[in-house]
């Protein structure tokens, strides 16, 4: 594939009001990574844990939907337009890393 037509190679832009919403279930994701290091800490319930981990794992999954759906409606689109269709294989390969 053709390194230059893939948007990871280019800065993608996003409104303030998506950035925002991004960083808050970031730092949400970060919260529920610290209170699931202050379980170990405190030798909680592994089932305890595992559920949190799980928590975590699916808000951060959530995140990535996001993201890729608006690369499939930006990033992709556009590189259609132009003609590279080769930006299908990558945005198949994208969408099994968050399987």
């Amino acid at each position: 594939m053709d390194n230059n037509c893939c948007c990871h190679y280019k800065s993608t832009p996003r409104s303030e009001e998506t950035s925002k919403q991004l960083r808050n279930r970031i730092n949400r994701v970060i919260g529920q990574l610290n209170g699931i290091q202050k379980m170990l800490d405190d030798n909680r319930y592994c089932g305890d844990v595992l559920t949190q981990i799980a928590a975590a794992e699916s808000a951060l999954q959530s995140i990535g939907y996001i993201i890729l759906n608006d690369h499939m409606q930006t990033c992709v689109v556009e590189e259609i337009k132009k003609g590279n269709t080769e930006i299908a294989a990558e945005a198949v390969e994208l969408m099994k890393k968050l399987k």
